[in-house]
């Protein structure tokens, strides 16, 4: 069901709405026609005649029709560059470092030195140093890649890492020194055409299931190898550290047993030197008494050892109370004759005359060292 538009109500009743028309003067139209058509025609102008160079980039002019036809020998700037329509043509180069992968289908099948197939991706790092020279050489547009980088990478990239053996592969500093010499080998073809090489990387390698399978088991085999060696040399410097370690403990035996043998030895001496220093003591001892007695008996054999015998025997006589004795006759005596009492014990008046005994000689006192100390 359609449904009625509403009417405006105002003052005089219900009107229809009507909205306000605004018209311009036809001269404002005429000149905002004329402004976009300008506009436009500046645009097409600059899309035509003008070519925009990024700051990453240079560019080469190419004259097509007219005066220096061919390829000029500056290089433009980034910026805009002025381009005769139809008549001159800008060329384009990146002046960063550019990528050129070889993977997948475009992967390098290296053949090693002995005979293996392995297939290796890498990956190429390269500078457009000189554009002219380029440009000159391979021509415009992607002939660079196309024409000079590809056809060329693959090729070396064989040659240099076709030295390596299966198992080469599997030392980095090898792998990267032969794809060294690939990147060399690629400069020297590639600096002429106006581009450095600054890279060539393996990034990944692969050989087939079978080859795969004898590498690991020549590699557990050669690890077993290095397993078996490592515990022979563990083993020998073992026997070593025990034989050092015997020889430490015989000779801490030789040593204890020096020790004891010194201790004994100067024990012995100790004894030795004790019994000589007893010995020649007692015999200074047994010589002294003999000298004393020398002179004991040389006092009694001198003048007046006949009163002291006297003497001696008076006490000996001093606890008697009576003592009977014969005055008279023979045998008769006085005991206040002293003489005579004297004489009956035995006594003489004058003594012998004396007689030197001899000197006793004193040995010299020997030490356990061996030297001599003179007893004075």
């Amino acid at each position: 069901m359609a449904t009625k538009r509403p009417d405006f109500v105002g003052a005089s009743g219900p009107t229809k709405f009507k909205p306000p028309q605004i018209k311009l003067p036809k001269k404002l139209v005429s000149f905002i026609g004329f402004l976009v058509i300008l506009i436009l025609l500046g645009m097409v102008l600059v899309r035509t005649c003008f070519t925009y160079i990024r700051p990453n980039e240079v560019g080469i002019k190419q004259v097509k029709i007219g005066l220096n036809k061919g390829m000029n020998d500056t290089v433009y700037g980034p910026g805009l560059t002025f381009v005769k329509p139809f008549m001159e043509v800008m060329h384009r180069f990146p002046k960063q470092v550019q990528v050129f992968d070889l993977t997948g289908n475009y992967s390098a099948n290296i053949q090693t030195s002995d005979g293996f197939f392995v297939d290796v991706e890498a990956t190429v790092l390269y500078r457009i140093v000189d554009p002219v020279k380029l440009i000159k050489t391979l021509g415009p547009g992607q002939n660079y890649i196309t024409q000079g980088i590809s056809p060329k990478a693959v090729p070396y990239l064989k040659e240099s890492l076709g030295e390596l053996t299966t198992e080469d592969f599997y030392n980095s500093p090898l792998r990267v020194e032969k794809a060294d010499k690939a990147r060399d080998l690629l400069n020297t073809e590639m600096q002429s055409k106006g581009i450095e090489v600054e890279h060539v990387l393996v990034r990944y390698f692969e050989y087939s299931p079978e080859i795969q399978r004898n590498i690991e088991e020549k590699k557990l085999q050669d690890q077993l190898v290095f397993k078996n060696q490592s515990e022979g040399r563990a083993a020998t410097e073992l026997a070593e550290v025990k034989k050092i370690s015997e020889e430490g403990e015989a000779n801490m035996l030789i040593t204890l047993q020096e020790g004891e043998a010194y201790k004994v030895t100067k024990e012995a001496e100790q004894n030795l030197y004790t019994r000589t220093m007893k010995a020649e003591a007692d015999l200074l001892v047994q010589l002294a008494e003999a000298k004393r007695t020398e002179l004991l008996n040389e006092a009694m054999r001198s003048i007046g050892a006949d009163k002291a015998v006297a003497l001696e025997m008076a006490e000996v006589l001093e606890g008697l109370e009576v003592v009977i004795i014969p005055t008279g006759g023979t045998g008769g005596m006085n005991p206040l004759d002293l003489e005579t009492v004297t004489k009956l014990f035995g006594v003489k008046e004058e003594s012998s005359p004396k007689k030197s005994l001899p000197k006793p000689q004193i040995q010299p006192l020997r030490t356990p060292e061996g030297g001599a100390n003179d007893a004075q």
